[in-house]
């Protein structure tokens, strides 16, 4: 019974140690050596294991580097996009959703990028939306939609240039693609149900008309859920 209340005390211990250390990282540049192992442990008043275990959920976190030999100690860093994305899409795996629930996230973050997207007066990236447009107005198959939706995505995230958003967007649809989804084919006219909705989708952006574009991304996905339901 006396044995609970010191594990909690611990517990709290490496807490306290590793937001004092994650806040020191914050506030100095990237690279920055913070100190050595006993050295940063005299300082901070704590064990050496309490340290090291900091040290660890910092690693972790992509916030801390461990050198050692010549020149060593903790050094500050900063977790760069695909380790971030990385640790999301574990969690992901680690909570399984449905397919359902993935179209539904994907669906919901496509919308808002979209829509953000027709506030966007940039002429040159405006002038590559528009051609990639009057590509899509050619395609007669599914096949040719697969390059096209990667070079609309990336185009989307250059015009609207909000690097969280960017980040969980591309994690929700990297998970959603890694699950069993419907064949578009059967969704409305195939081809030509996928060519219209994202026609519609671009020129509503280029009109810059950000409500337009909201109606016509949500008109689509909402066909493409329907699809996807049982019959």
């Amino acid at each position: 019974m006396e044995r609970a209340p010191g594990r909690r005390r611990g517990t709290n211990l490496v807490a306290r140690t590793t937001e004092t250390l994650r806040e020191r990282i914050f506030a100095c540049d990237a690279g920055t050596l913070l100190g050595a192992l006993h050295e940063l442990a005299r300082e901070l008043e704590v064990g050496i294991v309490t340290l090291q275990q900091a040290a660890r959920v910092l690693e972790h976190e992509g916030l801390l580097e461990v050198r050692r030999g010549p020149g060593g100690g903790y050094y500050g860093t900063r977790p760069d996009e695909a380790a971030l994305e990385r640790a999301l899409h574990s969690y992901m795996r680690m909570n399984p959703a449905s397919y359902g629930e993935a179209l539904d996230m994907t669906s919901l973050l496509f919308t808002e990028l979209a829509t953000a997207a027709a506030r966007c007066t940039d002429a040159s990236l405006r002038d590559r939306l528009a051609v990639l447009g009057e590509r899509a107005a050619s395609f007669r198959t599914m096949a040719e939609f697969g390059p096209f939706e990667l070079e609309f995505q990336e185009l989307l995230f250059q015009m609207v240039r909000r690097p969280l958003f960017e980040m969980l967007t591309r994690v929700t649809l990297h998970y959603a693609s890694a699950r069993a989804s419907p064949v578009v084919e059967t969704f409305g006219e195939g081809v030509a149900f996928w060519r219209a909705g994202r026609r519609r989708i671009i020129a509503a952006i280029l009109a810059n008309d950000p409500d337009l574009t909201r109606f016509e991304a949500n008109r689509q996905n909402r066909e493409v859920v329907m699809g996807s339901l049982p019959g």
